[in-house]
């Protein structure tokens, strides 16, 4: 783990521009070094470890308490958000008047999640809440007045909406005007005004000083929850001190990672916890999707991440948008096994599209920006695309070309509905949120990294237009300076199971908390070949004979699926993360390849 080169003089391993178009450079600079070194010392951590903490912004003092976060130290009193007292209260008079209330959720992970948290909450205290999700097609995200009334109509004399409702101030004057309270719980940026309802807890409102913007809504909903309890003990509930409120982090920690928020703070200690939850598989709905996606071995963010969260979010894009938080809910293994095999049949249909789609968008990307390197924000738009799957289609537009993206899918009457995803340094909400002001978009919002919007086709030029011109000289300057940070090299001899043990130790790995990423130096490219729809599976050779398996996921047709496949039997470097694979019953070390160079 030596340092190969001056993070500030020269390149890690001499690459300047990688296959990637990166160049590498050590994660640790002088000061860097000198704080892994203290942490080694002052603590007795490995100096892989010490350098891992180091890397990622941890200090001597936090060291300890940043690889055991509890719950204990790292929650803030639900009192310090604003609104927060007054939701626990209302909530609380809810559950004494037995009134009927209604969830108002997002189609996504997060809302989903933070629906069934909600609901399983009210129904131990004998509240059976109806759970609202609206068709991402035909309703959009949010609360629209259309459903509030029909909500009001079937008798809701509470209405809770989670992971949306901030900026919904028409249809939240609609209850207001029929005498229907609602209770606002959100983490979505805020605008200028709020709107009206009996309490707004949002940790990103201007007027809340709490610290806990990171939060995802299933974050917020469990602070609330906790003051809730503490609402009902103090009124006398008896009921309040039996619910489990710590066995429902595994929804916490589900939202948190398929919502990509930072991995810090509250939300390291929701995370490592939920993640013990989801082990215990108490919640029959999780438990059913985890033996749908063939998981072996322990839970981890990789599996919550990238094989539930999409089996959950395809109900919403292409199917029945409440069929995920229906099976967070339920309590019946049976019923639960059922809807776990809708959402895995819908989320093959959901691959099947994708594809389709992926691959007229990137036609179109060529045609109108070419290489895309002059483009500052890249915007798709087709009639025949499912507007479920734009999101999906943004992030792959993104991920190739390496630009803030848009994909939109238009109706026959020319609405599109649109998704964007962003690269890290360039707030995409702030950018949809300029838009709507000058009038180019029917609506739009979201955060930095992320953010939906609808438009007229007759104005998609000038929204193509006003996105390159606010963005132009932010985005060339990212791009500019793109770099791959390598914590340190290692030989294939090197990756064993007790480093990738000694190494998650350090997480778990996310948004704000990346994954440590090695560099193989000078290892012979023993075999490069095409595996599933569009993997390359790698075997690399060090220089003493060892040997270590490796896989570049989503590489065909790319620069670096392209470079493994056409360097076979030559000398390469090779970076990427480290993992335990668990096949046939052997666990055993896999290197998930994210770059490469020439070896010169």
């Amino acid at each position: 783990m030596d340092q190969l080169a001056d993070p500030i003089q020269r390149a890690f391993l001499g690459v300047e521009r990688s296959v990637g178009g990166q160049r590498w450079v050590s994660r640790l600079d002088q000061a860097g070094q000198n704080r892994a070194l203290a942490i080694s010392q002052v603590h007795g951590y490995s100096e892989l470890i010490a350098r891992v903490l180091a890397g990622r912004g941890v200090g001597l003092d936090d060291a300890a308490s940043f690889l055991d976060p509890t719950l204990r130290s790292l929650m803030p009193d639900p009192d310090t958000l604003t609104d927060c007292r007054k939701a626990a209260e209302r909530l609380a008079d809810a559950i004494r008047r037995g009134e009927k209330v209604v969830i108002f959720g997002d189609y996504d992970v997060d809302g989903a999640a933070s629906s069934a948290l909600m609901a399983r909450f009210l129904r131990h205290f004998g509240i059976e809440a109806d759970i609202y999700i609206p068709d991402r097609i035909f309703e959009g995200y949010g609360p629209n007045p259309q459903a509030i009334e029909q909500l009001i109509g079937n008798g809701a004399r509470l209405i809770v909406t989670v992971d949306c409702g901030t900026t919904s101030h028409d249809s939240l004057a609609v209850a207001a005007e029929r005498g229907v309270e609602v209770v606002v719980i959100d983490h979505h940026q805020v605008g200028s005004s709020l709107p009206p309802c009996r309490a707004l807890v949002n940790p990103n409102r201007e007027d809340d000083l709490s610290g806990q913007g990171h939060l995802c809504a299933a974050g917020v909903v469990y602070l609330v929850l906790v003051n809730t309890l503490r609402v009902l003990r103090q009124r006398g509930e008896g009921r309040a001190t039996s619910f489990d409120l710590l066995a429902q982090l595994d929804l916490v920690a589900l939202a948190t990672v398929c919502d990509v928020v930072p991995l810090r703070g509250l939300n390291r200690a929701y995370v490592v916890k939920g993640l013990i939850a989801a082990r215990h598989m108490g919640n029959p709905g999780l438990a059913a999707l985890l033996r749908k996606a063939a998981i072996g071995g322990p839970v981890t963010p990789y599996h919550l991440g990238f094989l539930i969260g999409p089996r959950i979010n395809a109900g919403g894009r292409i199917g029945d948008a409440a069929l995920g938080s229906r099976l967070l809910t339920l309590d019946d293994p049976a019923a639960a096994e059922v809807i776990a095999s809708q959402l895995d049949e819908l989320n093959r249909e959901r691959q099947a599209m994708e594809a389709a789609m992926i691959a007229e968008a990137e036609a179109e990307v060529l045609a109108e920006y070419g290489t895309g390197e002059n483009a500052s924000v890249i915007v798709t738009a087709r009639e025949n695309w499912h507007p479920g799957i734009v999101g999906l289609i943004a992030a792959r537009i993104k991920e190739k070309f390496r630009r803030p993206a848009f994909a939109i899918a238009f109706d026959p009457n020319g609405r599109g509905t649109g998704s964007g995803r962003s690269i890290n340094g360039f707030d995409m909400g702030r950018l949809v949120r300029a838009a709507v002001e000058n009038g180019l978009l029917i609506k739009g919002g979201g955060h930095a990294m992320a953010a939906g919007l609808t438009v007229e086709r007759a104005k998609l030029g000038r929204l193509r237009q006003f996105f390159e011109e606010r963005a132009d000289g932010t985005v060339r300057d990212l791009v500019a300076v793109q770099s791959l940070k390598v914590d340190g090299a290692l030989s294939a001899a090197g990756a064993t199971l007790e480093l990738v043990d000694l190494l998650e130790q350090a997480g778990p790995y996310g948004s704000g908390h990346p994954q440590p990423v090695f560099a193989f130096p000078q290892h012979r490219l023993r075999d490069s070949r095409l595996v599933g729809a569009n993997h390359v599976k790698v075997t690399l050779e060090g220089q003493d004979g060892s040997r270590i398996d490796g896989i570049a996921f989503r590489a065909i047709e790319t620069p670096l699926g392209d470079f493994l496949l056409g360097s076979r039997g030559s000398t390469v470097h090779i970076a990427g993360c480290l993992s335990a694979d668990l096949w046939q019953g052997t666990r055993r070390v896999q290197l998930r390849v994210t770059d490469a160079a020439r070896a010169n």
